[in-house]
């Protein structure tokens, strides 16, 4: 098939991005925040007969650390598509991924600066 096939240029691609992971709306296990930091850990499935296009864009994308925002718009997919889809890397341990810090867990911006002004009067 020709790529003129897939795409209207009118509507665009002719596959709806449902399509692309079969109806999932979510994937197995793991929620993915937009902010987190997706890294490839392979190049390439054992599986090929399960990877689509789009894994291996993902793949190729994140040889060097990017978001999951990043992702989902370099791909100009929606985020939920690209959640599924790094659902099914991450189950095929295609995928290493970063969430970010809980802000809980973060030093206040009191502390911050009571480092700061220790390190000044130093």
């Amino acid at each position: 098939m020709t790529h003129a096939q897939w795409v209207d240029e009118a509507a665009g691609p002719v596959v709806r991005p449902y399509a692309m992971v079969r109806g999932r709306t979510r994937n197995e296990g793991y929620f993915f925040d937009l902010v987190a930091f997706v890294v490839a850990t392979v190049d390439t499935l054992q599986y090929e007969v399960e990877m689509q296009p789009e894994h291996r864009a993902i793949l190729a994308l994140c040889r060097s650390p990017r978001p999951v925002g990043e992702v989902a718009a370099r791909m100009n997919l929606p985020v939920g598509v690209v959640r599924v889809l790094l659902g099914d890397l991450f189950n095929a341990q295609a995928i290493r991924v970063r969430q970010p810090t809980d802000p809980a867990a973060r030093p206040s911006v009191r502390m911050i600066r009571e480092v700061l002004e220790g390190l000044r009067a130093l």
